[in-house]
């Protein structure tokens, strides 16, 4: 049975390749943090605003290397007990209660209170045994016959105590259960941590990660994102909606478009049919990639000089890239 550390990265260009090979566009330094991720077996911490392609880049390693992905989606409050395991309560009383009606059964045999005590013992275990534990994603993680690739996904919404806890975990792949003994991974997973910078985190836990800080995308890969993700999107619409973006990320917002938003602004043109950006246009349809109000009206008041900028970008943009394939 093939595991996660049976797959090769011989170079970071097979890094690009492979993440091109599942629509994930990506530039050198970050196939770089993944090529050197893997072989070394660290952690990555990915930082950057949402909806670049943190998430998404675990979801994608996971398909390459064919193995589970497993979340572990952090939130304010979040606990060792709900991140490892728990026990199934509900399913112990059952038993206990099962237990209860074969009582008279089972001291068959026991002569005095000490034969007693010690035919009881012998069912302690039964109730603290895998049977009755309740896995969450870090001790499913540990389970994994062939590996994984485990997503602690928003770790800047947990506590700083979840996250001394998380670095224990971490630092040698291994959690003690006091039931159960200590559970070592049986092969250790690609950890991917994922943070929207909302707070600081601690500086072991950076030790003990490599970091990776995925920004806005420049618009050539930008355009290439648009160009696997949203298939029949004509060139000139690529390059004019893509300047835009650009161009509205560089005015003060609240929220500026993500690219999953740019995603769903060039989907939304196509089913619109559109050929060109245009006033009317762009305007009807600013809501779909600005989430606030004071940014879509901001946008509006500027909506003249950013659309002639945006112009200009994409026909210098078309200017470069038939440049670039006379030469080619």
């Amino acid at each position: 049975m093939k595991s996660l550390h049976d797959s090769h990265f011989d170079s970071v260009d097979v890094v690009l390749s492979r993440l091109s090979d599942v629509d994930y566009i990506a530039d050198r330094q970050l196939a770089t943090a993944i090529y050197l991720a893997f072989n070394l077996e660290k952690p990555v911490l990915v930082e950057g605003p949402a909806g670049v392609g943190k998430t998404e880049l675990a979801k994608s390693m996971a398909s390459i290397l064919d193995v589970p992905l497993i979340r572990l989606q952090c939130y304010e409050g979040l606990d060792e007990s709900k991140a490892l395991y728990e026990w199934k309560y509900g399913k112990q009383l059952l038993y206990t209660q099962l237990l209860k009606d074969k009582l008279a059964e089972m001291m068959q045999g026991a002569v005095g209170l000490a034969a007693s005590i010690e035919k009881l013992h012998a069912h302690d275990d039964l109730f603290f045994s895998e049977h009755f534990l309740q896995p969450r994603p870090l001790y499913q993680a540990l389970h994994q016959e062939r590996g994984c690739v485990l997503l602690i996904d928003e770790i800047d919404k947990s506590d700083p105590e979840f996250e001394a806890f998380l670095l224990e975990v971490l630092s040698d792949f291994q959690v003690s259960v006091p039931e159960l003994g200590t559970i070592a991974a049986k092969v250790k997973p690609l950890v991917f941590l994922t943070s929207n910078n909302t707070r600081e985190m601690s500086d072991a836990l950076k030790r003990r990660c490599l970091h990776l800080h995925i920004p806005f995308p420049e618009a050539a890969i930008e355009r290439r994102i648009l160009e696997r993700r949203v298939p029949g999107l004509s060139e000139t619409l690529n390059r004019e909606l893509v300047a835009f973006v650009q161009a509205v990320r560089q005015i003060d917002l609240k929220k500026q478009p993500s690219v999953s938003e740019t995603i769903d602004w060039a989907k939304t043109l196509l089913l619109l049919n559109a050929e060109h950006l245009n006033l009317d246009l762009v305007r009807d349809t600013l809501y779909v990639f600005l989430k606030f109000e004071q940014d879509i009206a901001s946008a509006r008041e500027q909506l003249p000089a950013l659309l002639t900028q945006a112009r200009k970008d994409a026909e210098m943009a078309h200017a470069t890239g038939s440049r670039h394939a006379k030469h080619a």
